[in-house]
């Protein structure tokens, strides 16, 4: 797991790089794979990238949500990001790594198949996502920009989307819980 461990220090280093991290943070973004395409996320949700574990299942929510995860004593919900975008399901691996963000007050797991790297992208490399033909790919709707990096591009997401206020109501739940535990 070299990679993953090369991965999570160089997060750390540009969380931690500088007394104004916000301004470090500004342009960075954190890359993974799902399916074939490259999708990025803004550094500044990521908490940290953990290695595939153990996830106790929650009955009755939707397909994407896996379930619950214990994080050092911290129970957090984890989404798989191919079932959330209605990609075809993947056998989980030793690449499949867990990225830990925190979004609308709440810390969720993305299941992702591949970390692929943390790069920069200015604004003026930001543009758009397309409106024309894209009503049959679920993930658009969580995209917010397309980010060119030399000849590729990556889907920028808005993780405020690719959480739905429903699936938080009980992740809230849970998180409430962990919190009257942890005083």
């Amino acid at each position: 797991m070299d990679e993953i461990s090369e991965l999570r220090n160089q997060i750390d280093d540009e969380l931690l790089g500088t007394s104004n991290g916000h301004d470090a943070q500004k342009d960075k973004y954190m890359t993974f794979k799902s399916g074939s395409e490259y999708f990025g996320l803004k550094i500044q949700y990521v908490n940290e990238i953990i290695q595939f574990q153990t996830i106790t299942e929650i009955p009755e929510t939707e397909d994407y949500i896996k379930g619950l995860i214990n994080l050092r004593g911290k129970v957090i919900p984890v989404i798989d990001v191919r079932l959330r975008f209605k990609q075809e399901p993947f056998e989980y691996n030793d690449r499949t790594c867990i990225i830990v963000i925190s979004v609308k007050s709440t810390v969720v797991g993305l299941i992702v198949e591949k970390i692929a790297e943390v790069v920069e992208i200015s604004d003026k490399n930001i543009l758009p996502p397309p409106t024309i033909g894209n009503t049959d790919k679920a993930h658009h709707k969580y995209v917010y920009g397309i980010g060119k990096i030399g000849d590729t591009v990556k889907l920028l997401l808005d993780p405020d989307k690719l959480i739905n206020d429903d699936d938080l109501e009980g992740v809230e739940q849970v998180n409430e819980s962990n919190n009257e535990e942890g005083d």
